[in-house]
């Protein structure tokens, strides 16, 4: 497995750091060093330095992650639907403060400078009222960003963030936006003192906080945490062809090898290996288990995934089902004619690159989905 596992991470960042010789891995012969060097390749691509500390966690994923995960990936964690998630990075964090009161604080230090804040959300879970309130079957809950007048030319103590009306009768999550003081708590992390939630009737009076109560950190199960949702991009971009359609584990990943329709020119080079002949160019089974990988203390899902590879010749003449590019089509020619001395025959490469997703815990114990770009190989061709 180490052996695919290698293989992989050399597919995956075949051009090397400038720092780094092209004989990087050649060069080491110690088979630790070899691990730990294509770990640490492997961790680039993820776009860690390390992996998050593997904590005995506490505290189970919340619901709201996993269904999210479920929406976007399938059983491997293969992007379901392109483009569906806002950005490519969503982050859960819990209340802090785990105060009864209704004053809410999450810790953002996890977040890096340079991601982009899309949306953010604040998650509260109401409860259902104490007391028989049968005057009232709305009431208005506010959501303010707190501010320090004493470090700033601030006059302000509070500014509104979101407001709507929510049934008092009704349990449940209620969820509102509070962007703007997320992008600005990112811009000056000094300025975080939390958020502040009111309710008040349709009339504008204060309101029994026994009669209409949110769920704590402090007395009520984790499950029902208020938690803070933010969507962010950091910046990275596809660099080959992703599927802009639906994927599918019928239509967009194939399960058979893409070795196309039997033609005359196929069967004559599809031979064993063993027998010194190269079989055509197909898509073929390349797992990663992030278990063997040591890295399932922190991954949550998937325990693996199949990025597949792609293998085998590109003999003359190339028919279409070997998806052959123009250029490849040329140079086959060429090479086949002998016109020029040195030219190859074309190579078997990725034909479509789908992206993956990984529900992980960070170093503060917080839930990411992230979502990669050019994970797997959805199908092969001659380029």
């Amino acid at each position: 497995m180490l052996l695919s596992f290698a293989a992989f991470v050399c597919a995956a960042a075949a051009r090397p750091p400038v720092h780094e010789p092209e004989d990087h891995f050649s060069a080491v012969n110690d088979p630790e060093q070899v691990r730990s060097a294509a770990i640490k390749r492997l961790l680039e691509v993820f776009g860690m330095d390390d992996p998050p500390a593997a904590h005995a966690h506490k505290q189970q994923p919340p619901q709201y992650m996993l269904d999210l995960y479920n929406t976007v990936a399938d059983a491997n964690g293969v992007t379901k639907v392109p483009n569906l998630l806002e950005g490519n990075t969503v982050r859960s964090f819990f209340d802090k403060l785990h105060s009864e009161q209704v004053e809410y604080r999450f810790n953002l230090s996890t977040v890096a400078r340079t991601e982009k804040v899309l949306t953010a959300e604040l998650h509260l879970f109401k409860l259902r009222p104490q007391a028989k309130l049968k005057q009232h079957h709305f009431c208005q809950v506010s959501v303010y960003q707190l501010f320090d007048t004493s470090r700033s030319n601030n006059t302000q103590e509070k500014k509104l963030l979101s407001s709507r009306l929510v049934p008092v009768h009704t349990t449940g999550w209620e969820v509102f936006t509070i962007t703007h003081a997320v992008r600005s708590w990112m811009s000056d992390d000094g300025s975080n003192l939390g958020l502040r939630v009111t309710v008040r009737t349709l009339g504008g009076s204060q309101m029994d906080m026994k009669a209409i109560r949110f769920a704590s950190g402090r007395s009520h199960h984790q499950s029902k945490q208020p938690m803070l949702v933010v969507f962010t991009d950091d910046g990275r971009r596809s660099t080959t062809l992703e599927n802009t359609g639906m994927i599918s584990a019928t239509s967009g990943l194939p399960h058979a090898p893409l070795a196309g329709s039997p033609s005359r020119s196929a069967r004559s080079v599809d031979y064993s290996e063993e027998e010194g002949v190269s079989l055509p160019c197909q898509r073929l089974p390349l797992y990663v288990d992030f278990e063997e990988i040591g890295w399932s203390g922190w991954i949550v899902s998937p325990r693996g995934y199949n990025a597949y590879h792609c293998k085998g010749s590109c003999p003359f003449p190339l028919g279409q089902n070997m998806k052959p590019t123009n250029h490849a089509t040329v140079q086959s020619i060429i090479n086949a004619l002998k016109l020029i001395k040195g030219i190859e025959t074309p190579c078997c490469v990725p034909e479509k690159l789908f992206s993956i997703n990984l529900l992980f815990f960070d170093d503060e114990e917080n839930v990411v989905l992230k979502q990669y770009n050019d994970m797997v190989a959805g199908s092969c061709g001659c380029h």
